[in-house]
């Protein structure tokens, strides 16, 4: 195949691409290579992917396991696309793969492309289950880029003029950091919860479909609610007749380190989890698991995707749950995720531009910050660090809706040793940063 400049790619992509497709990097990348937690560009250059791709690689680009059993599928010729209208043994696996993880209730699965059109599935359930149209949202969340799920996105920087936003209604974000009630840590008591009720009294009429919400908020910047927060919504979505959706598709395959979906870690109790990205380890596959009493409301209806259940995907999916599983990697990630928490806890000391370190396991962010007293939002920083660590081989991904929180999320293999190079990196970073403010 024809290699390609990057002035050729972005000439290309100027010329024949949405306007919308973006890149990371003053200078865009072009990466051609990978191998684990190691990704490599054009010019034979080395990077550790501390992002994952999009938070997407979970057990390492490449893994032998899989790269095995995909040549040999195609070696013997097996089929690559079915569908749901035939049968295949690939979805079945995966299905069973998934049940070993979670809640005897959630046992109804649809396997689509996306978390985008995994988010669709719920809310359409949710709907056609309880007779009822209106979503609860959360601001500063983000469920996907399909019509349905950008309806119930909190980013303005998502959303386009002709985006319907029709039968769904935003409550506050629980965002510790910078929380819209002004409370602190030990003076909360849980108005963001309670606001999801006011919300419903006042923007609904009593009833609602569903409120979906991340146990984690990912686009949002890795916004980590307490456990008590979802403890409240959930009863709080009950009693107003409404399915709650946990959208676990950045925090499921135990990315997290305490199981293989945050919800059943935290002990909530949704009657739907959807998830993708890490779930194919790089694949397009998302899925949804519900429900009988909700999967059975959309009976009588044809209702299938067309690359959903599609044997390379699905196998794919299933074999990363089970290297998960073999290779302990939710416990790796609880372990080695909790180290480069408290390294980078620790570069707080020395670097007021670090605002706040938060997440779960391998799920963390930095929010940058110009001043540690007025929390001003350091937009340009965030870039600024973001290109001197990949000069170093270092790539970090951002979010939040002023783009101005760093995105850790490494593949689940990451060892002590490729944690310490990360903290390594961003401390170099900040410190040639500072110097140039």
């Amino acid at each position: 195949m024809k290699k390609l400049s990057n002035d050729d790619i972005a000439h290309q992509r100027k010329k024949h691409f949405l306007p919308t497709a973006g890149h990371y990097h003053e200078h865009p990348l072009q990466l051609v290579k990978a191998q684990g937690a190691l990704v490599w560009d054009e010019q034979g250059k080395e990077y550790l992917d501390a992002i994952g791709g999009i938070v997407c690689i979970s057990v390492g680009h490449h893994h032998p396991k899989i790269k095995k059993t995909m040549i040999e599928m195609l070696e013997n010729d097996e089929i690559q696309h079915t569908s749901t209208l035939y049968f295949n043994r690939h979805p079945v696996r995966l299905a069973e793969n998934l049940l070993r993880h979670l809640p005897d209730h959630l046992s109804r699965f649809h396997f689509t492309n996306s978390g985008s059109e995994a988010n669709e599935t719920a809310l359409m359930a949710a709907r056609n289950a309880t007779g009822e149209t209106m979503v609860v949202n959360l601001r500063h969340s983000y469920h996907g880029g399909t019509a349905g799920t950008l309806a119930n996105c909190g980013h303005h920087t998502w959303k386009f003029r002709a985006q319907p936003v029709t039968n769904v209604t935003s409550a506050m974000e629980p965002y510790c950091y910078r929380c819209p009630f002004g409370q602190k840590p030990e003076s909360c008591a849980l108005e963001c919860a309670a606001n999801v009720e006011a919300t419903i009294q006042t923007t609904t009429h009593g009833k609602i479909a569903a409120l979906i919400a991340e146990p984690v908020m990912g686009v949002g910047g890795f916004i980590t609610p307490p456990k008590e927060y979802f403890e409240e919504i959930v009863k709080i979505t009950h009693r107003y007749g409404g399915k709650f959706i946990s959208d676990e598709v950045q925090t499921g395959s135990g990315r997290t380190g305490g199981a293989l979906f945050l919800s059943t870690e935290l002990e909530i109790k949704a009657d739907a989890i959807t998830t993708a990205k890490g779930l194919g380890n790089g694949a397009a596959i998302g899925a949804v698991v519900m429900s009988s009493e909700m999967a059975e409301s959309l009976a009588g209806k044809m209702f299938f995707n067309t690359f959903g259940s599609d044997p390379y995907q699905t196998m794919q999916a299933a074999l990363t749950i089970e290297i998960i599983e073999e290779e302990n990697l939710i416990e790796n990630a609880r372990v080695v995720g909790a180290y480069l928490m408290d390294g980078l806890k620790q570069l707080m000391r020395s670097h007021p531009l670090m605002g706040e370190v938060r997440g779960r396991g391998l799920l963390i962010g930095i929010e940058l910050v110009k001043d540690p007293v007025t929390k001003e939002h350091a937009t340009q920083e965030t870039l600024a660090l973001m290109d001197l660590c990949r000069d170093k081989g270092l790539l970090l991904g951002k979010g939040g809706l002023k783009g101005n929180v760093i995105r850790i999320a490494p593949p689940l293999t990451l060892n002590q040793k490729q944690a310490d190079f990360i903290l390594q990196t961003i401390d170099r970073s900040l410190s040639e940063l500072g110097k140039k403010q």
